[in-house]
């Protein structure tokens, strides 16, 4: 998630890219506004839980491909499939410190470009989720996205994915995310640099395993192999690194945020965090201070939605990258991998749960081995695993009892409760 105008682009080489119940999963997708339903379903007095919803910023009115504004599905604790947007926006306006003067960020201000974008699923039967992160790199159709003020921007036959932030605003990044998801996505925020420090602060810091040192000096960090507990600016350093980690492409910081999320969302939900009042609205002001909603995510629809995802185990939570493959026509950018696709959409239109079968990234590793796929799934079709079948280096296991789809092995990725460890550059 570089930026050209500043870093000469070097030539990208892609790599490949008894666990507990979950408490508010939207802490997954780093700051999501569900910590409020940390404080609910913690028992933290109702007070708190005001005072978090009053610390939301103004939010972003959504407007669908059609130019009408987005009407959200009623959404329950008992049923119905939940898709929700996540970007994080690059803007140096107003964060301050180190990252207003950042090598790799200078020249970025306003409303920036979408650095980071995931797509939550949760299943209809609220068992199964999957967050696909969306390279910044992606080259792809921008349809003409509709403006709050009843105009429209104009379509592009192919243009970097992270660029719809900044040419329609969050509106644009869903319709864009839609159309190469094939889901409906009613509901969206926006996070800046500031929500991934606060994060990890409230936390107590984030455990990270590192196979090797990484060293990255356009984002100021120096860390040695081993495990490390990183909070606040360093936290937010190793989650931007991208000439430290792996090959040095987006891609290999896609699953170097993959992992350290994953660990967030361990840490966010052990007994030491849901079982402290104090910390829970330590974290939940924490995501809500540092957060810009879509208007269809209101206070009581936040808390419903916590509600449906409260029981996903770690093990059901799939961390994946957008299927894609090295742009034949720029070594520097990649576009759609179609089998990929079509078998990552398939899972996603039919509320089908994934089997991950390559590995965890160019820029991660399994921390211990993981034992090879039994399943006889072909990838992108349904196959129903038998017990105790597990998926090679992805770690996505499925129910027994469920069927799935089995993505392709170049789809990179890694369930939630999966210990990886990141490879420095």
């Amino acid at each position: 998630m570089r930026h050209s105008s500043v870093v000469r682009p070097a030539p990208v080489r892609h790599g490949r890219l008894p666990a507990r119940r979950a408490r508010g999963p939207l802490a997954r997708l780093v700051a999501s506004s569900v910590a409020v339903v940390l404080l609910a379903v913690g028992g933290v007095a109702a007070y708190a839980v005001q005072d978090t919803v009053r610390s939301l910023k103004p939010a972003i009115h959504l407007v669908s491909a059609s130019g009408r504004s987005v009407t959200p599905p009623a959404v329950g604790a008992e049923s119905g499939e939940i898709n929700i947007l996540l970007a994080g926006t690059d803007t140096r306006t107003g964060q301050g410190g180190e990252f207003s003067t950042s090598q790799e960020l200078a020249g970025s201000s306003g409303v920036g470009n979408n650095d980071v974008t995931m797509v939550l699923h949760l299943s209809a039967d609220h068992r199964h989720a999957t967050v696909i992160s969306i390279p910044r790199d992606l080259m792809v159709p921008i349809p003409s996205c509709p403006t709050s003020g009843g105009g429209s921007t104009s379509a592009q036959d192919s243009a970097q994915f992270n660029t719809t932030l900044s040419t329609g605003g969050l509106s644009c990044v869903v319709v864009t995310a839609e159309a190469l998801t094939g889901l409906s996505i009613p509901y969206a925020a926006e996070i800046s640099f500031d929500g991934v420090v606060a994060m990890s602060n409230a936390v107590g810091g984030v455990p990270v395993c590192l196979a090797t040192p990484l060293t990255d000096p356009y984002v100021g960090l120096d860390l040695p192999a081993g495990r490390q507990t990183l909070v606040g600016s360093q936290a937010l350093a190793f989650v931007r690194s991208r000439h430290g980690v792996g090959d040095g492409s987006d891609l290999g910081r896609i699953s170097n945020q993959q992992l350290f999320l994953s660990s967030l969302l361990r840490a966010a939900t052990s007994a030491g965090v849901l079982t402290n009042p104090l910390t829970l609205y330590t974290l939940a002001k924490a995501a809500t201070s540092n957060l810009t909603l879509s208007d269809t995510l209101d206070s009581p629809t936040i808390v419903s939605i916590g509600l449906a995802l409260k029981s996903v185990s770690l093990s059901d939570f799939v961390f994946l990258q957008y299927p894609s493959m090295t742009d034949p026509n720029d070594p520097n950018r990649v576009v759609p991998e179609p089998i990929g696709v079509d078998a990552l959409k398939q899972a996603l239109t039919t509320d089908t749960p994934i089997v991950l079968t390559g590995t965890t990234g160019a820029g991660t590793e399994s921390a211990t081995p993981t034992p090879t796929a039994t399943s006889t799934a072909t990838p992108g079709a349904t196959a129903t695993p038998s017990a105790g079948t597990t998926a090679s280096s992805g770690g996505s296991t499925p129910s027994p009892t469920s069927s799935a789809v089995s993505l392709p092995s170049n789809v990179t990725g890694q369930t939630a409760a999966q210990q990886t460890c990141t490879k420095g550059n």
